[in-house]
């Protein structure tokens, strides 16, 4: 039999991890941690002293709480009051301060982008890649949770893996760059300057707005510099209140006024110019993300 000490402390050492494949394998901070805390409970209840791989134990917990989460919310959203857009939940952080909780949970520099495509994906494509390209686990392994053969789940991991290629652009590592072309982007924003704000775009840019059912008509995708560019200047009267953040570790924003938040921007910076925008201004996230006290800034 356990100890009463023993085997929270060992789960403790999993716990950062642990949540950081359930945040990838949901999109969710939220669920992440129901996740955990449920894997924790079947831990807790389970003999486990003959198991030899602990992490390995626990992690496949995890995975099939996270995959049967996904399913019950894959059937949800076919209720047609389900917004179409959905931008995953941000880790939201100031500039230049150490936040070690984020930064276990950004260990793979998991952009906001990234966490977006991975939202397009089935369950089990879903599960397939983040445990095969994000932890190294072995198709073995996945095949055995999806109860699909090695060969299968090699496919769904392959398929998951060109859609993240594709439509996922690799931001640009230097996150003082980052910040530079996301300052020129509201500078020519807040003057009013098109040409400037269409130079610092991609031409494929695309932005995704995420406003919840509070705000469901401010759901939308857009694509393209020009219909990017023209959006964001109807919106330069919001410039003196933006506030500068990390958000999944690359530059972003915060629109908050009055110490009310309005929306979260996260930026992917690509060669230099804006390749992807993802907005929040759904009001009960962005409460709950705790976006207030950035007015402070």
């Amino acid at each position: 039999m356990h100890t009463t000490t023993r085997p929270t402390a060992r789960f403790e050492q999993e716990r950062p991890r642990l949540r950081a494949a359930a945040y990838r394998m949901l999109g969710s901070l939220a669920e992440a941690e129901d996740a955990v805390q449920e894997a924790w409970l079947r831990f807790d209840r389970a003999d486990t002293d003959e198991v030899e791989n602990l992490s390995g134990w626990l992690t496949t917990v995890v995975s099939r709480i996270c995959l049967n989460m996904l399913r019950s919310r894959a059937t949800r959203r076919e209720e047609p009051l389900v917004p179409e857009v959905r931008v995953p939940d941000p880790v939201v952080t100031r500039e230049h301060v150490v936040d070690p909780e984020s930064e276990v949970l950004l260990a793979d520099s998991v952009g906001l982008a990234l966490m977006v495509v991975l939202e397009s994906l089935s369950p089990a494509e879903r599960i397939a890649f983040v445990l095969h390209d994000m932890f190294a686990v072995s198709f073995d392994e996945i095949a055995e949770l999806l109860d699909r053969t090695p060969a299968a789940t090699r496919q769904l991991a392959s398929r998951a893996r060109r859609r993240v290629q594709d439509q996922a652009p690799a931001p640009d590592p230097d996150r003082a760059r980052q910040r530079e072309v996301v300052d020129a982007f509201f500078a020519a924003s807040r003057d009013g300057r098109l040409e400037a704000l269409v130079a610092v775009l991609d031409p494929d840019v695309v932005l995704r707005c995420d406003g919840g059912t509070l705000r469901a008509g401010q759901s939308v995708v857009l694509r393209g510099a020009a219909t990017v560019g023209s959006q964001a200047v109807t919106y330069s009267s919001l410039c003196p209140f933006v506030r500068p953040a990390l958000i999944n570790g690359a530059a972003g924003v915060v629109v908050v006024k009055d110490g009310r938040p309005l929306s979260l921007m996260a930026f992917t910076v690509t060669d230099g110019r804006i390749a992807a925008i993802d907005v929040i201004t759904d009001p009960e996230r962005l409460v709950a993300l705790g976006l207030a006290g950035f007015d402070a800034a």
